[in-house]
């Protein structure tokens, strides 16, 4: 199969919103937009119907009225609509394994709605096996005042291989044609707080530590990208914290999840978590070992 983008359409503003964010970034990589509508009653395609008796007539009126909508922004894009009898869940999971990244809707989180995604966007972030994007619905005043409007961000633990992240971040950055912001965070310990604030000589201290891993990380990823403009943000601070300052100035946020060990339930770590609920940008969620 060709490399797609896939979408996962639903008729809420928010995966319309997904579709629009979705349809830029595949003309960007030069790559086929596909919008995937799941329900587990569609009917088998007949061959010919009128619409009246059409079961499916409202999910193909749904996937055409978008592919209209998003032929008509990006004329040269090639965008195919996919309906399929299956539980949407599944589906988007099984796109995301055949996607070089899956799109979805998030939903705008208010503070009743803070710890929930939906039944859907949390299983398939957790479970896929490729990068998923999470978009919010699209309103005026989330649009951020950003000095640096565009930029990638890319949030790393550094320990462990960043190689997925970094890979994902560089590319997008580097087909964008904008600057890339690499954060890393960490809490000052207890022993280092003093009553006016952090322990001079152990902050400067951490902070030189984050800067020699930080450009030891980022050192290949220059070399192989080297008309991308990068930036580091180092904080000692909640790592949490710090990406959701960075989603401020973002057009996108690269967060990363740990692959599930066979036993385990999948679950997202907490900057992740923090990345999603509360970042107002596009967070893309990327597997790494």
């Amino acid at each position: 199969m060709q490399p797609v983008v896939t979408v996962g359409l639903d008729g809420s503003p928010e995966s319309l919103a997904a579709a629009r964010w979705a349809a830029g970034e595949a003309e960007k990589r030069k790559l086929t937009l596909r919008l995937l509508y799941a329900w587990p009653t569609l009917a088998p395609e007949p061959a010919r119907v009128p619409a009246e008796v059409d079961q499916n007539y409202w999910a193909k009126r749904l996937v055409h009225t978008a592919q209209a909508e998003l032929r008509a922004r990006h004329p040269g894009l090639s965008v195919v609509g996919s309906l399929v009898a299956d539980d949407a869940r599944d589906a988007l999971l099984r796109a995301a394994s055949e996607s070089e990244m899956t799109v979805l809707g998030s939903r705008g989180l208010e503070p009743v709605e803070s710890y929930f995604l939906g039944d859907v966007s949390m299983p398939v972030v957790t479970r896929a096996s490729r990068p998923v994007v999470l978009v919010r619905a699209e309103r005026r005043e989330d649009a951020p005042p950003s000095a640096v409007p565009g930029r990638v961000a890319v949030a790393l633990k550094l320990h462990g291989s960043c190689d997925d992240l970094l890979d994902f971040a560089f590319h997008t950055a580097a087909a964008r044609g904008v600057p890339l912001l690499a954060i890393h965070s960490r809490s000052v310990p207890l022993h280092a707080r003093v009553p006016w604030g952090v322990d001079h000589d152990i902050a400067e201290e951490m902070t030189r530590d984050v800067q020699e891993q930080l450009s030891k990380a980022l050192h290949p990823w220059r070399e192989k990208y080297p008309r991308v403009e990068v930036a580091d943000g180092i904080g000692l601070e909640s790592p949490a914290k710090a990406v959701v300052q960075a989603a401020e100035g973002a057009a996108l946020l690269v967060v990363g999840r740990r692959e599930h060990r066979h036993g385990l339930a999948p679950h997202l770590g907490p900057v992740a978590q923090a990345a999603i609920h509360h970042g107002r940008c596009p967070v893309a969620v990327v597997p790494h070992g």
